[in-house]
């Protein structure tokens, strides 16, 4: 069903707009708070790689364990003595230096076992262990939250699990054909490589649709060009701005899992994601200031490098939080080094820092609601670190 809040054309307006996005791996879901600050939650489904959007280029076991893969801190946009933010971050770099972009390192949540659907599971339901809890957090979020009423709307085929619980949740889909993945379109392109006649319309076809095509792999970097994260971008500030729309939304990306071509496929995924969170903070205007972005993945990447170019499932990984509310200019780790001895199961970064905690905290202090309290609301089930330790708490997040 429809958000009533919302007359007939202005749905319809938005659903043209929305059209232009069926291609884009992301999702946009919104929904109605009595607040004047915005919350963001933008999940990077795929795991995304933390070592190389935010890089540790002081420490000696980067560059041994990365190889070839490893990022030349030359070409990225260093932050301090010792991160560098991917250089495709450019804007991100900027909301950095104007202190308004905070980041988390070596984070992550209760999960440990590296299954995409079982890690984006606990991350958006906020349990300890997958399919423990029904409904999601920000749903739970939404619920304790004073409302003129509980609509919601989702634009998206089905509503993210983040979402899903007592809230009242309508969805709009433009289309309800699914999109291939990144690696099934480069594998049917490998398959092709050989067949002159096969490539040629497999070739032609990509070109059609949007997606960059090279001799090798068959994707430019195996990423897909369509992605356009500036629409989505402006598509959710256009919600967010309004005096009667949504004050809470989440927003799906999709591709972050970088087996093979990282380097390529993860300059192409963060160069969206920027331009998205671009796009929202110039379509927020002057809401922007009172926007609180949280930018989270279900876990990172091995600390080493794969034999295709890749890096494999892994643990701990990197948050952002993002917007005019937030208290940047920092990045907040207890670094657990990546000496051999230091490694998660002797092959992945060890996670120090809590997802849950950062969720909860930004939550807080945006809603004015104590995050210790908070926390036991969103997440019920609280799950440790490595070793048994419970999550430390976080240092304000927000300005006063």
């Amino acid at each position: 069903m429809a958000d009533r809040r919302y007359r007939r054309r202005d749905v319809l307006r938005l659903a043209v707009a929305s059209t232009a996005l069926t291609m884009v791996a992301p999702r946009l879901v919104l929904a109605q708070a009595v607040t004047d600050r915005r919350f963001v939650f933008v999940i990077q489904r795929g795991a995304a790689d933390g070592l190389e959007t935010l890089l540790p280029y002081a420490d000696p076991g980067y560059a041994r364990l990365r190889g070839a893969l490893a990022i030349d801190p030359a070409t990225a946009n260093k932050l301090d003595g010792s991160f560098a933010l991917h250089a495709s971050l450019a804007e991100t770099a900027k909301l950095y230096a104007a202190k308004e972009a905070l980041f988390v390192h070596a984070v992550a949540s209760p999960y440990r076992d590296r299954s995409h659907f079982d890690g984006q599971n606990v991350l958006e339901t906020g349990g300890s262990s997958p399919y423990q809890l029904k409904d999601g957090w920000l749903n739970r979020l939404v619920a304790i939250l004073p409302r003129a009423d509980k609509e919601a709307i989702a634009f998206a085929p089905t509503v993210p699990m983040a979402l899903r619980g007592s809230a009242e949740v309508a969805s709009y889909a433009p289309s309800a054909l699914p999109q291939a993945s990144d690696d099934l379109i480069l594998r049917v392109s490998q398959l092709y490589q050989g067949d002159a006649q096969l490539h040629a319309l497999w070739s032609s076809a990509m070109d059609t649709r949007g997606i960059a095509m090279d001799g090798g792999n068959g994707m430019a970097g195996g990423a897909r060009a369509r992605q356009d994260g500036a629409s989505l971008g402006k598509l959710a500030a256009g919600f967010l701005v309004r005096v009667d729309g949504p004050r809470i939304a989440m927003i799906e990306t999709g591709g972050w899992d970088t087996h093979s071509a990282q380097n390529a496929r993860l300059g192409v995924q963060l160069r969206n994601l920027d331009a998205m969170v671009a796009a929202l903070r110039d379509g927020l205007g002057d809401a922007w200031s009172r926007t609180v972005v949280v930018v989270a993945t279900e876990f990172g990447r091995t600390a080493a490098a794969n034999g295709t170019g890749g890096t494999d499932h892994g643990t701990g990984a990197v948050a952002m939080l993002l917007g005019g509310a937030v208290q940047g200019g920092r990045v907040l780790v207890d670094w657990p080094g990546l000496a051999a001895g230091n490694l998660y199961e002797n092959r992945d970064l060890k996670p120090t820092n809590s997802v849950d905690a950062l969720i909860a905290g930004a939550a807080g202090e945006c809603f004015g609601i104590e995050p210790q309290r908070l926390a036991r609301t969103l997440f019920p089930e609280p799950g440790t670190l490595p070793g048994g330790a419970s999550a430390r708490a976080l240092p304000r997040l927000l300005r006063a």
